[in-house]
């Protein structure tokens, strides 16, 4: 078999009886989970970016207290260290809420309608679309 010939792997080929518009539907639903991770990232980098100021604050109270200006470190450790970033909330919490609310029953329900429909079969419409646009024999466009 040459390279032109060469197929994607089966994991990544269309399952009998699923037709096109399954597949583009899928790949929509497949999208949007992905557009849902980096959203989730994004939690993730708040939460970290935010840490890392409230951790910052304790080197600003000391360097306030040393220039002297003791009200005012005492202002920002009463007012701002440590503080909920929205009503009750830290932002390990309001990632821990996203992920219960709306991550872990999108990404199910994406399994599961992959599941129904295709198999379980991931990222067909990517997986066409490779085929579609590779270069037969091209040592970079092989299929697997």
């Amino acid at each position: 078999m040459s390279d032109h010939d060469e197929r994607l792997d089966e994991t990544h080929q269309r399952p009998a009886g699923v037709t096109d518009a399954t597949v583009e539907a899928l790949g929509a639903l497949s999208k949007a989970l992905e557009t849902t991770e980096r959203a989730r990232g994004h939690l993730y980098d708040f939460h970290q970016l935010t840490g890392s100021a409230d951790f910052e604050l304790d080197r600003a109270v000391k360097l306030l207290r040393d220039a002297g200006h003791t009200a005012s470190a005492d202002r920002v450790e009463r007012e701002i260290l440590g503080r909920n970033v929205i009503p009750g909330h830290w932002t390990f919490q309001i990632i821990e809420a996203y992920n219960v609310t709306y991550y872990e029953p999108f990404k199910s329900v994406e399994d599961e309608i992959r599941g129904e429909l295709a198999d379980g079969a991931d990222h067909l419409f990517e997986a066409e679309l490779k085929e579609k646009r590779r270069t037969g024999g091209h040592r970079d466009h092989t299929a697997t």
